[in-house]
Parts: structure tokens; C-alpha cells; sequence
């Protein structure tokens, strides 16, 4: 008895060991991996703290899709690509610290010249260029156009219509997002007006019907082309008749045609069912690739001319203006044409202002630099006349 007395202790001397071992390894483990967690937290720190996002995706999420990369070469765009890493789009949704930056910049930038302060710029190119350097670009996230394929409708992929003041196309069908696109942009004019201008791309030929529903819809008087259809690579294509030709459910006429020093004018006729409509169409050729021009003088010119149709016509809708991307001679059009309204009405002229209010409706507006200079240019030269002619 005494043996299985000594036996029974024995085995429970050596169970209490064991179960104590065992508590006291674990409890080993606990620590080892606590302290393991603290020095990695250490060197990788959640990825929740200290997060600036990039973008925020507004309501609606793009689907991106992969025949929108195949589209056009952005080598002849005269655009400096590297900096849309740096440049953060202006959402409609939930904005970031810099996003809500660039809407306050766009909104709020402002340097009024007086006609000797714009005489005495001009001379000044580097001042210009800083302060074109400033103005936030404001080109769209991808994310923000939940519409399948519409890459295949933009002749860039990087550059994109601005969602809140995108032209939507009318259609028939809810189910078919696709039909109502058009890279394509509602521009406001002098004092804010609304819906001025359309800023649009040159016209691929999947987009020539669009581009004259377009122009039905929104009943604009004067189409403005400044790009040569073929500069190195394609800008545009011909997407109107040498007579008479039916895109979609518009039919165009061509009723006459003018040859300018620098531009060609066609008057149009547009037909859909038993409504018709004329419309000026130019073509400003003269405008050197990859460069501005020597001289303004023509782009007043146009100007003036455009004006004269446009105050005559009875159609009241947007003048609409292109080039290729329809943000680099576009914008030098629009900006000149606004900045030479202000002067003429205010003996002033805000430059930097109208920049940014073009920019807020379509990304990119005025491309470079040089361009910013040009478009100073042309105004003084604008200004020097309509000192001449009201000898002020």
C-alpha cells in the first residue's frame, strides 16, 4: 500500500509540473507576441493613421475600362503629363484638404490690370509664367464617369470632361449611359454667364453624329474649329459635308463658303425633321503646331467675325469651340474673347481671374505657359486699338 501511496503522489506531483509548465510557457507566448506587435506597429504603422487620400471617389465610381487607354497619342498635346500626379481633381463629393485648396484657388484667384498694368505685363513673361505655374490644373479622377467605355469616345485618355458641367446628351434609352456622352464641357462667359460656350475635343469618327446632336441640342449658332486636321498625327477628323450629309438624325448642309487670310467660313444649314437652322462654322487654320502664334491680329479678327454671328443669329444656345484636346487653343479663344469683353466694358481686365473660372468648368483651359503670355498679348493688342478708337 505504501508503494501505491508513493506511486498515486507521484503522478500528481508530476501532473502539477507539467500543467505549470505548460501555463507558464503560454503565458511566455503571450508576451513574446505582444511584444513582437508593438515593435512591428512601430516601424509599420496602421495604415488608418496619418492617411492623406489621393482622391475621393464622388457618388458614383468609374468602372475603368480598357479601351479608353487605346485612344489618340498624348505626345502632340503640348502638355506637360508628368504633372497630373501632382494635380488632385475637383470632386463633387467628399473633397480632400488640397482639393478644397484648388476650389478656393479657382474660386477666389484674381489680379485686375488696368490697361497700363496690362502694357507694362506683357513685357514681363516671367511674372506670367509663375503665375500661370499657380493656377491648379483641375483635371477630372477617372473615377468620377461611371459610364462604361466611354474611352472609347475620348480622344485623350487623360483628358476628360469635368462632371459638373458636362453637355449630356438627350436620349431615349436610360439603359444605354453611353449614347448621352460627349467629352464636352459648358463654358461660362464674361460676368459668369452660363452656358456661354461649349469647350469640346476635336470629333473622332465614332463621334460625329454625337458631335452635331450636339450642336441641334443646344441650338448654337457658330461652331469654332482651331486645328488643322492633321499636325504629325491626327487632330481631327472631317466631319462635315462637301454638300450634304446626314449624321444620325441631323441633316448638314453647306450653303456657302468664304476663304479668309486665316480662316475659312461655311454657312450651314441644319435640318431635323421640319425644323432648320443656320449655323457659322469656322475654321481657323493659321495657328502654328506646337506653338503660338507671331501675331494676334488674325485670332481678333476671328473674334470680332464670330461676335457679328453670334449677336445676329436666332439661335441663342453656346458657341461651341475645339481644337484637339479642346482645352490648349480653345481655351486661348475663350479667355481672349471674355478678356477683351471685360475691357471693352470696365477699361480693366482680369486675366488670372477668367483662367480660373475657365478651368473650374473644364480642366486644363489654356495648356501653357506660352499660351497664358499669348493670350496677354492679344488683349494688349486689343487694348491699344480701343485706345485708338475711343482715344482714351
Amino acid at each position: 500500500k505504501e508503494g501505491f501511496f508513493a506511486a498515486v503522489i507521484f503522478l500528481t506531483i508530476f501532473i502539477i509540473i507539467i500543467t505549470c509548465l505548460m501555463v507558464l510557457y503560454r503565458l511566455k507566448e503571450k508576451v513574446e507576441y505582444s511584444d513582437r506587435q508593438t515593435k512591428e506597429q512601430s516601424v509599420f504603422p496602421s495604415r488608418d493613421l496619418h492617411l492623406t487620400p489621393v482622391t475621393v471617389p464622388p457618388p458614383v465610381p468609374l468602372h475603368a475600362v480598357g479601351a479608353q487607354t487605346q485612344r489618340g497619342s498624348n505626345v502632340s498635346l503640348v502638355l506637360d503629363m508628368s504633372s497630373l500626379a501632382s494635380v488632385e481633381p475637383l470632386n463633387c463629393g467628399v473633397v480632400t484638404p488640397r482639393e478644397r485648396a484648388t476650389q478656393d484657388y479657382l474660386q477666389s484667384a484674381s489680379r485686375t490690370l488696368s490697361r497700363q498694368q496690362l502694357r507694362d505685363v506683357v513685357l514681363n513673361t516671367q511674372t506670367l509664367h509663375a503665375e500661370f505655374a499657380e493656377i491648379p490644373m483641375n483635371f477630372v479622377d477617372p473615377k468620377v464617369i461611371d459610364i462604361s467605355s466611354h474611352g472609347t469616345k475620348n480622344r485623350y485618355k487623360t483628358i476628360l470632361p469635368n462632371p459638373h458641367s458636362r453637355v449630356i446628351l438627350r436620349t431615349k434609352s436610360s439603359f444605354d449611359p453611353l449614347s448621352s456622352y460627349i467629352n464636352a464641357n459648358y463654358i461660362r462667359g464674361y460676368l459668369g454667364d452660363e452656358k456661354a460656350y461649349i469647350a469640346t475635343q476635336g470629333p473622332m469618327i465614332n463621334t460625329v453624329n454625337d458631335f452635331w446632336q450636339m450642336a441641334w441640342q443646344e441650338d448654337c449658332p457658330v461652331i469654332i474649329m482651331i486645328t488643322k486636321l492633321r499636325e504629325k498625327n491626327e487632330k481631327c477628323v472631317l466631319y462635315w459635308p462637301e454638300r450634304r450629309g446626314i449624321y444620325g438624325k441631323v441633316e448638314v448642309l453647306i450653303n456657302n463658303v468664304t476663304e479668309c487670310d486665316n480662316y475659312t467660313c461655311r454657312t450651314l444649314n441644319l435640318k431635323q425633321g421640319a425644323q432648320s437652322r443656320v449655323v457659322k462654322h469656322y475654321w481657323y487654320t493659321s495657328w502654328p503646331d506646337h506653338k503660338t502664334p507671331d501675331s494676334a491680329q488674325p485670332l481678333l479678327q476671328l473674334m470680332r467675325d464670330v461676335e457679328e454671328d453670334r449677336t445676329g443669329s436666332l439661335s441663342q444656345g453656346p458657341v461651341i469651340v475645339h481644337c484637339s484636346a479642346g482645352i490648349g487653343r480653345t481655351g486661348c479663344f475663350i479667355a481672349t474673347t471674355i478678356g477683351c469683353r471685360q475691357l471693352e466694358l470696365e477699361g480693366v481686365v482680369d486675366v488670372l481671374g477668367i483662367v480660373c473660372q475657365l478651368r473650374a468648368d473644364r480642366g486644363g483651359l489654356i495648356q501653357t505657359g506660352e499660351q497664358y503670355e499669348f493670350v496677354h498679348h492679344a488683349l494688349s493688342l486689343f487694348e491699344t486699338r480701343l485706345s485708338a478708337d475711343t482715344g482714351q
